[in-house]
């Protein structure tokens, strides 16, 4: 298990897992978005239990290749942006990060050529 200090209390769920899917971290958020699959208790279990089989080959691809899967959804009425990273340890994937935080109806958009 890792602790990230940072993250703990940041307006957006933080979820870590090593490279064989392995739950290492779990922030105050993402506890609660997670919270009737288990929660904190996930910490130290396989995301790839939580997940379909699309689900789990994309993540494994994304940790193959190493690249980012970057997506909007839509659930209860809010829009939430996800974005999932493979982290590196020594310049080899080690695992994922995810990353979720709500988008506001309406949010500014800056143009900087």
């Amino acid at each position: 298990m890792i602790h990230l200090p940072w993250a703990d209390h940041l307006p957006a769920a933080v979820t870590v897992c090593d490279r064989d899917g392995i739950i290492l971290y779990m922030n105050e958020a993402s506890t609660k978005v997670f919270a009737s699959s288990g929660g904190a208790e996930l910490v130290g279990k396989s995301l790839f239990d939580c997940h379909s089989l699309q689900s789990v080959k994309l993540i494994q691809d994304l940790m193959t290749t190493n690249q980012n899967h970057i997506y909007t959804i839509q659930k209860n009425g809010r829009k939430k942006m996800i974005y999932q990273s493979p982290y590196l340890v020594d310049g080899i994937v080690a695992g994922m990060v995810e990353i979720t935080f709500e988008i506001p109806e309406e949010i500014p958009h800056f143009i900087r050529d």
